[in-house]
């Protein structure tokens, strides 16, 4: 018998609850695609058991950086008490959780990144990688943890034609998120991909047509759709893709996906013009890329740290100087640990997480340059 995902009846009982006891439930997940289809099938679950959201919250990368913001509690401060859920961040927001707590929050997380030092004060956490979890596979994207969660909250009531709809949702979630497609991921993605073609889901639907060529097979085909949902921009505190995803309207989704897809081909643009300028800065001197700047925009931090590492093997910083702080983005070659790094310099960031191939950062402009200096260190000394 394979062992459970620890907390994960735990989770799925108190929402339960709080469905049953009409409490008020905010959902807050990350921007990126794994983050927005995460949040669709939770918030969709608690619909179908006749419970709402009373408010769903995706933070603006640019203003708010990653994980649960100081900005974002204030905003929603005054539905507490409430039931709090984080998908997809929340496992390193050690101070913001304790906000959450005193302002007058239940807390759960669920989410899949490396666990730091120690667990942030959270009522519940689901996070395959905290200590005492022995469920095998450990790299699930945040949505395939998501996706088991729900299925446990209905239980029996999970029926086969919901799951096949909610495995598109997991298929895109975990392809975005660059997951390796074995053991569950595996799973996810071949019933997630073989259903998309008659996807029920109208913005998914239209999508996909307005993608699809007699040329592409459907992997290619999600693989565009995924290109570019990942990064949209964020309206009243909700993505593009999640208003997407869940809009009804043929036209208006028509609307949505004609100018996501328009996006995304600026931005590839737009990523391989940083991608040359960050390229032109580097030194063979240095073991490390550490490159930003104040015009640097922070969505596209992630994919120009992933060309800079990929060309020059080396543990990449790209960053977003902001007046008084620098949110960032890192990637490093394979069978390093970026996590590792930034715990090393830990004592000179503000916030830190993600997985060791990639992670993010955000750190005081006035240890900036300390911040360089140390992981030079740290990385000349790994050699």
């Amino acid at each position: 018998m394979v062992p459970e995902i620890k907390n994960l009846k735990r989770a799925a009982q108190r929402i339960k609850r709080a469905i049953k006891n009409k409490e008020s439930i905010i959902l807050y997940g990350d921007a990126d695609l794994d983050g927005t289809t995460s949040v669709v099938l939770l918030k969709e679950t608690i619909e179908s058991l006749g419970g709402e959201a009373a408010l769903v919250y995706f933070p603006d990368r640019e203003e708010e950086g990653y994980g649960l913001s100081a900005k974002a509690l204030k905003f929603f401060g005054k539905y507490a008490p409430a039931l709090l859920i984080t998908l997809d961040c929340g496992i390193g927001n050690f101070k913001s959780l304790e906000k959450a707590r005193d302002l007058g929050f239940n807390t759960i997380v669920v989410d899949h990144h490396q666990i730091l030092e120690k667990l942030p004060p959270a009522d519940i956490i689901v996070d395959p990688e905290q200590k005492g979890d022995n469920y095998p596979f450990k790299k699930m994207a945040n949505v395939g943890l998501c996706f088991k969660l729900c299925s446990e909250i209905f239980g029996k009531n999970f029926s086969p034609l919901l799951a096949n709809n909610f495995l598109e949702l997991v298929a895109l979630g975990t392809i975005a998120d660059k997951m390796p497609e074995i053991d569950d991921n595996k799973v996810f993605i071949e019933k997630g991909l073989n259903s998309i073609p008659s996807t029920f889901r109208v913005g998914l639907r239209v999508m996909f047509d307005a993608v699809r060529t007699p040329m592409l097979s459907t992997r290619e085909v999600v693989s565009a759709i995924v290109s570019a949902l990942n990064i949209t921009p964020i309206k009243r505190h909700l993505t593009g893709s999640y208003r997407l995803l869940c809009e009804s309207s043929e036209k208006k989704a028509e609307a949505l996906s004609q100018s996501f897809l328009e996006l995304s081909q600026e931005r590839r643009s737009e990523i391989s013009e940083l991608t040359f300028e960050v390229t032109e800065k580097v030194s063979s001197q240095n073991t490390i890329v550490f490159q930003g700047g104040s015009d640097f925009p922070l969505v596209l931090a992630g994919a120009v740290a992933s060309r800079i590492c990929g060309k020059f093997q080396k543990p990449t910083f790209i960053f977003k100087k902001k007046k008084n702080i620098s949110i960032g983005s890192v990637r490093v070659p394979h069978n390093i640990d970026s996590i590792k790094a930034l715990e090393h310099c830990a004592s000179l960031l503000e916030v830190y997480g993600g997985h060791a191939p990639a992670s993010g950062f955000t750190v005081k402009n006035k240890n900036l340059e300390e911040l360089r200096e140390c992981l030079e260190n740290y990385f000349q000394n790994l050699k």
